[in-house]
């Protein structure tokens, strides 16, 4: 991966997962589950609880990129605190961390979530056409870019609270395994 910075290297492993998941809602909804109608009942499922998830603030494996390299997301920190021993300081970091993250993701999740049903209003309504099919996809993929960058750059932040030993326990609690390349 000669001439990539560690930047594009978390754009291009975010790009595959994003693709990875939505490969396998796509797979299921077109009855390759082995059933006949549960694949679109899957789907349909996981789009409710990305709406939940999201509506919340939180993440829904945006920021996995990061979590799985060993930048770690302060939710997860907060519930392994006992494990990883934090001090008194870091947990109160954490917790900052933590509030900053939801007072700026919840509205650019609402908006995000808002640009998606715009969207699928647009084929409710018999609405769509090539040109506001790409006006809506594109302002559902910047509103899910401005989400998924509120995740990233906390992982980012919240990385540099813990020492290099708890990153360790961390990364082998959540991932059943070192940080790869480690």
């Amino acid at each position: 991966m000669r001439g990539v910075t560690s930047g594009g290297v978390v754009v291009v492993a975010l790009g595959v997962v994003t693709l990875a998941a939505f490969a396998a809602v796509a797979w299921a909804q077109h009855g390759h589950d082995g059933s006949s109608g549960d694949g679109h009942k899957t789907a349909q499922a996981c789009a409710n609880e990305f709406e939940k998830v999201v509506g919340d603030g939180r993440g829904f494996g945006l920021a996995f990129a990061a979590d799985q390299n060993g930048y770690p997301g302060p939710m997860h920190i907060v519930e392994l605190r006992d494990r990883l021993k934090l001090t008194a300081d870091q947990e109160a970091k954490v917790q900052e961390l933590t509030h900053a993250m939801f007072a700026e993701s919840r509205p650019k999740s609402a908006r995000l979530l808002e640009a998606d049903a715009r969207l699928r209003h647009l084929f409710v309504e018999h609405a769509a056409d090539e040109a506001t099919v790409r006006a809506a996809v594109a302002e559902v993929d910047r509103a899910r870019s401005e989400v998924r960058l509120v995740h990233l750059l906390t992982h980012l932040k919240t990385r540099d609270l813990l020492t290099e030993d708890q990153r360790r326990i961390y990364h082998e609690a959540r991932w059943g395994a070192p940080v790869p390349g480690r």
